[in-house]
């Protein structure tokens, strides 16, 4: 696996423009990979520097993406393998999550039904404790929040009349990991719906606590 990092430029209209609607990031994403091989990746702020992230099963060769909406065609990557290779239960990890938490709503025949938002803080923290049990890894009171959500509202492709509405609610803290190879396959897979449209990406850096 490999994170890839390119930093934006939100002057140019382009990179505006991508940046409330998903679907161009992921075009241009998928047209740098022949192979259109899985991949995550977020739109982030580091350092308060807008920044495109994104893990890669293998090296991709993002210069064009860099150019597209980047300052230039540069972009930074690193071998990711290390840091799965780091994941033991019990160890505590900064993390960082943007997701689209949310309900199918169960119609009169108790089957599912419609695909409702989490709109309060209190149900999008309810997702994402429900989430941990999933995917191996556990959040203490106190230690994370829900730091920020954003309505994506696009449509798909130009021809399109219908409007893609996504929520994507922001999660950090630290976490400890209960089940490394069930986390270990979180960073990788993802958590949740919407990834191809820069949802579910979960990252986490070192924790000395």
């Amino acid at each position: 696996m490999y994170l890839s990092r390119i930093k934006l430029d939100p002057s140019r209209s382009q990179t505006m423009r991508a940046m409330v609607a998903p679907n161009l990031v992921h075009g241009a994403l998928e047209r740098c990979d022949d192979d259109r091989t899985r991949k995550l990746w977020r739109v982030d702020t580091l350092r308060g520097e807008p920044y495109l992230l994104i893990l890669s099963q293998k090296q991709i060769d993002f210069s064009a993406l860099a150019a597209q909406f980047g300052e230039s065609s540069g972009y930074e990557t690193r071998c990711y393998d290390g840091l799965l290779q780091r994941i033991v239960n019990g160890s505590k990890w900064h993390f960082r999550l943007k997701a689209n938490p949310v309900i199918h709503e169960k119609n009169d025949n108790g089957k599912r039904g419609r695909i409702l938002a989490h709109i309060t803080p209190e149900h999008q923290a309810a997702w994402l404790r429900k989430q941990a049990e999933k995917h191996g890894f556990a959040l203490a009171d106190g230690e994370w929040l829900v730091s920020g959500s954003q309505w994506y509202i696009f449509k798909k492709n130009r021809n399109e009349t219908k409007q893609v509405k996504l929520l994507a609610v922001t999660y950090e803290g630290i976490l400890t990991v209960t089940d490394a190879e069930a986390f270990r396959a979180a960073l990788v897979q993802g958590i949740g719906r919407e990834k191809a449209f820069g949802l579910g990406m979960l990252t986490v850096t070192g924790c000395n606590r």
